[in-house]
């Protein structure tokens, strides 16, 4: 079993979006109901920025500086994280916001919806383009969440919280779209719920456990692997960071628990395994 070891303060509310940006060598997450994004120092310390409502993924651009979900679209940022031009709107629906997403190997971004009070089928998987067109790419989400793609591009891992289930689909990369779903990976009763993930060189996915206390290795096969145990209930999204991106970094929430003195804390481990390189947005 892989040891986890308190890598910050608890900093966030909701901590997600796990992100480490190579351009700078440091790890970045977003408070995502408090609109922020955070930036740590190699001791953990936190810098904060404010960006918008609500803040649900952050990924570099390619063109320079960011782009960050809110809350009913995306925007981009400076390298400095102040926000650039307008919102990019996917939606205008009452009770309804983005959560986490993340972008392809073309460059497209995806990124995820839930109602606030967690509706079933409330959401959708919407796919920004780089002309910046959004379109839906998946209806009848209840909390969107992780995505990642398979190291040679042709299958797509994502997790609708909810489902209790990693679902994986074929993706045509002339156009973003997604086929055949199928169950790669069904979570047992008890264990948690699937909620952010990263995957690494080897087509393995690290899942965080909503409710599980804990990140979850699957091979390349769906086979369990690894189960790496933190001291907090509300896990929420890995992803690998630091030189040689060997660590995986994990954010928490402190969202409806008792008891927990590290909830909203970032951990990280020791992994043994290099992560895949983490696409940025194109447009």
């Amino acid at each position: 079993m892989v040891a986890a070891e308190q890598f910050s303060a608890p900093v966030a509310g909701l901590g997600e979006g796990a992100f480490w940006d190579d351009r700078t060598n440091r790890f970045m997450m977003v408070d995502l109901l408090r609109g922020d994004i955070l930036t740590l120092d190699d001791s953990g310390q936190p810098t904060r920025a404010h960006v918008d409502t609500i803040a649900s993924v952050i990924r570099s651009r390619a063109a320079g500086g960011f782009v960050v979900g809110v809350e009913r679209g995306a925007r981009f940022l400076t390298d400095d994280l102040q926000p650039l031009g307008d919102v990019l709107t996917a939606f205008d629906t009452e009770g309804i916001r983005m959560n986490d997403g993340g972008c392809d190997p073309q460059g497209r971004l995806y990124v995820g919806s839930m109602a606030y009070a967690e509706s079933a089928g409330a959401g959708t998987l919407y796919r920004v383009d780089r002309d910046h067109t959004i379109v839906p790419v998946l209806d009848s989400v209840t909390v969107s969440n992780g995505i990642q793609w398979s190291a040679d591009g042709a299958r797509v891992f994502y997790n609708d919280t909810a489902t209790g289930r990693i679902a994986v689909f074929d993706f045509d990369d002339s156009d973003g779209s997604f086929h055949d779903q199928r169950d790669f990976v069904v979570l047992p009763e008890g264990v948690g719920a699937p909620d952010g993930m990263a995957i690494d060189s080897e087509d393995g996915l690290w899942v965080a456990l909503w409710g599980g206390s804990a990140v979850r290795h699957y091979d390349a096969d769906g086979k369990l692997s690894e189960v790496i145990e933190l001291p907090v209930s509300k896990v929420t999204c890995p992803t690998f960071g630091g030189p040689d991106k060997a660590t995986l970094y994990v954010t928490t929430a402190d969202i409806d628990v008792t008891n927990e003195p590290l909830a909203g804390a970032v951990f990280r481990a020791d992994v043994g395994v290099t992560g895949a390189p983490v696409h940025a947005f194109a447009g």
